[in-house]
């Protein structure tokens, strides 16, 4: 395991276990092996499916290290191409296999996007032991945007209204509102759970390949618009970096427990004025 994700390949599935206590935080390190994962992963023919979970039962990625964003440049240039996390993402939306995300526990932020670029995603449904997969989109309460694509794709799943009071909001949505708004494909019990995501799994990696990708592709079709609205995310994003209060906004989540293990159990509170 390298920077907090591993992989694994089997009969034709491949796995990333993200494992980065105590909050699976998203840091550099661990986004730029994911993406070199995820890149490797979409030219190689033996994988035919790709299943992103947590070895963390808490979380499956809390969100993009937030100490890292204060460092990034304020004055960027308007960009012409897709920045490094579009491409992971697009990455794992285009690449001619079936991507699962299996969500656990909770999961914002980048990692929300990590998710949302995958072609199916299963929660685990609350229960008296675990309270289940939790969503947020914390970043306007930080002062900047879903920058990682998630201002576009989660409106185009889940619709413009339900999207903006997501991310306007910045507050937590449980898994079974999740399902309900079509955030995730299903809720299930753990063992249930993975029970049909493996079954899934192993149904879609003994179908032909090329069929399996040509379907995909078909799909994809409909998805009109998708690198240039990207792209002009990237740019709103890069000018929310130098928004008044931005930096200050970013310090105090941080000062107020954002990033440790309480203070990211309770974003939902974390984020309010």
């Amino acid at each position: 395991m390298a920077a907090g994700v591993s992989v694994s390949k089997d009969n034709g599935i491949a796995r990333i276990v993200f494992d980065n206590p105590p909050v699976n935080l998203f840091t550099i390190e661990e986004f730029l092996a994911t993406a070199q994962i995820v890149g490797d992963l979409s030219v190689d023919d033996s994988v035919r499916v790709v299943i992103l979970s947590s070895n963390n039962p808490q979380f499956f990625i809390a969100h993009f290290d937030v100490a890292a964003i204060l460092t990034f440049p304020t004055d960027s240039p308007p960009a012409t191409e897709l920045n490094a996390y579009h491409v992971m993402c697009e990455n794992l939306r285009i690449m001619p296999k079936a991507t699962i995300a299996v969500i656990e526990g909770r999961v914002g932020g980048g990692g929300s996007e990590l998710a949302l670029s995958c072609d199916m995603r299963f929660a685990l449904r609350a229960s008296k032991k675990h309270p289940g997969a939790v969503f947020n989109q914390p970043e306007v309460a930080v002062g900047i945007l879903p920058g990682g694509s998630g201002t576009q794709r989660l409106s185009r799943l889940i619709g413009r209204s339900r999207s903006l009071e997501v991310i306007l909001g910045c507050d937590d949505v449980d898994a079974d509102l999740a399902e309900r708004w079509g955030w995730v494909n299903r809720t299930l019990p753990r063992k249930k759970l993975w029970k049909h995501v493996e079954g899934l799994a192993a149904r879609i990696a003994s179908y032909p390949a090329h069929a399996v990708a040509e379907a995909k592709a078909a799909v994809l079709l409909a998805e009109k618009g998708f690198p240039a609205d990207l792209l002009a995310e990237g740019n709103a994003f890069n000018r929310t970096l130098g928004g008044p209060g931005t930096r200050e906004a970013m310090e105090r989540f941080l000062a107020n427990g954002g990033q440790t293990l309480e203070g990211e159990l309770r974003l939902g509170d974390l984020t309010r004025p």
